[in-house]
């Protein structure tokens, strides 16, 4: 039998079946409606990408979810900072440039807000609102005072235009902002001098758009389709869901106040007649009469009241606002608890399953977009700075190598946790550099950190030890050296 033979026998064979394998591209009663246009990702981009964008930026600040959602996107993806350890043969060295990033961290903002760590955080958010943030690398002069005279400039998706797509007079092909050269390499960005939504920045009359080079901008975003040029917002998949859910929301709020502020109606058989205890008329000339805590009102004839009884939400509300919210958190790829704060429903093994996943994806995102395009670059061009200002004495090719450690995933059960990666260690499935670097921390610097801990409490005379009882790398307690005068049980030899 051949091997077209097995497929077919395996797989069914016929018309019959290649049409149950196509049933998407068919044009039957339920899908005759289904014609959606054939477009590259970046048409849509362009056609669609200030009013999404728009939209994106209005739901973050006015919807609690979507606020929230943000938050935990980028304290997951960045934390307080996805920080580098330094892989240079020279230990000397090594230090050093440790030493100088570190200091450098706290003058990189351009704005001077925040350090470079919380620059991360910021490109975290935009990349869920925007899907894309812009990171300009600005050299600075000696006289600024810099330890390193380099420093970074946030700028938001607006800046780069969408609706600029023309031909360069250098002949290149501007699209979306980006200008590309004839072998597709991106050589400049055509960015607005001005944010387009920012009515307190005005100035003179000045040129639109301004011409940086390419190797001054780093575009984050995470590339979803091939040959995408723009980035999509990440909340894009559950904005419809968010805003018809607040429209909900307020709309129920409004109805049970509306039916709060009636308590009952009092009905009479002449109209013209006074009410007994009747208030002052309202603007719109109807009579109010009002309750009071321990009032027994007596009726005139002919007068009746009728409660209100406003309809209730039901026993649907709940359920209902569960299973949008769960498709919300679905389509941001943000776990339930983390978009709503409700763990009503979560137990130990729930979090655990639904936290593994989270956080393979957020893994990916850590290192094929946040490190890829911001990190690495930002060293690179940091480390020419150091050399050339002269800041630096090393070789630029040694000094190079590095690896960058996210932050640490907290535990959900922590001793089960700490045992598996001893035990993992024991067997030499894992380092302790990588159990280490799981916890966020360099394995040198942790290294040096006990190595003088063990020094000071040796000239303290303090020696730790792990208890009876307790298993290896269990807390361990210190206790006092006995005194070489002493006996062997700490009394003295005099006693």
């Amino acid at each position: 039998m051949g091997l077209f033979d097995r497929f077919r026998r395996s797989n069914g064979s016929g018309p019959a079946a290649v049409r149950a394998r196509l049933e998407g591209a068919m044009s039957k009663r339920r899908l005759r409606g289904w014609n959606p246009p054939l477009e590259n990702i970046n048409t849509l981009v362009a056609s669609g990408g200030p009013r999404l964008l728009a939209r994106a930026r209005e739901l973050v600040v006015t919807n609690g979810y979507a606020a929230n959602a943000c938050e935990a996107f980028a304290a997951n993806l960045v934390g307080d900072g996805i920080k580098p350890s330094s892989r240079i043969g020279d230990a000397d060295l090594r230090d050093r440039v440790q030493q100088l990033w570190l200091a450098w961290t706290d003058e990189a903002d351009a704005d001077g807000l925040t350090d470079f760590y919380g620059l991360q955080a910021m490109v975290a958010r935009e990349m869920f609102v925007a899907g894309e943030c812009f990171v300009r690398l600005r050299p600075r002069r000696a006289e600024d005072g810099l330890l390193v005279p380099l420093q970074l400039q946030l700028l938001q998706s607006e800046m780069l235009p969408f609706e600029k797509t023309e031909t360069a007079a250098n002949g290149n092909r501007i699209r979306c902002g980006i200008e590309f050269d004839a072998i597709g390499r991106r050589v400049a960005y055509h960015f607005r001098r001005r944010h387009p939504g920012d009515s307190t920045d005005q100035g003179a009359v000045i040129p639109e758009t301004v011409r940086v080079p390419a190797e001054d901008i780093l575009h984050i975003y995470r590339p979803i389709d091939a040959g995408q040029i723009r980035g999509l917002p990440h909340i894009a998949p559950a904005m419809v869901r968010l805003f018809l859910l607040d429209q909900y929301d307020d709309a129920e709020l409004d109805r049970k106040k509306t039916a709060a502020m009636f308590a009952g109606f009092i009905t009479k058989t002449a109209p013209e007649e006074p009410m007994m205890g009747e208030a002052e008329a309202d603007l719109d000339g109807a009579a109010i009469a009002s309750l009071e805590p321990g009032t027994m009102q007596v009726l005139l004839p002919g007068e009746d009241v009728k409660f209100s009884s406003p309809a209730d939400v039901g026993g649907g509300y709940e359920a209902f606002q569960y299973r949008t919210l769960l498709a919300v958190s679905a389509s941001l790829g943000l776990p339930y608890h983390l978009v709503t704060n409700d763990v009503r429903q979560a137990n130990y093994s729930s979090l655990r399953a639904e936290l593994v996943e989270f956080r393979r994806r957020i893994g990916q995102l850590q290192h094929g977009v946040i490190v890829h395009q911001l990190c690495r670059a930002v060293w690179t061009r940091w480390l020419e700075m150091a050399v050339l200002s002269g800041v630096l004495d090393a070789d630029l090719a040694a000094a190079r190598p590095v690896q960058w450690i996210p932050p640490r995933w907290d535990w959900v059960d922590p001793l089960k946790d700490i045992q598996a990666q001893v035990l993992a260690m024991e067997a030499g499935i894992t380092s302790r550099r990588k159990v280490v670097e799981a916890t966020g921390y360099d394995v040198e610097e942790v290294d040096r950190e006990n190595a003088v801990d063990a020094k000071r409490a040796e000239g303290l005379g303090l020696r730790y030890r792990t208890s009876p009882g307790e298993t290896q790398g269990a807390r361990a307690t210190p206790e006092k050296r006995p005194n070489p005068a002493d006996g062997a049980d700490g009394r003295t030899t005099q006693e």
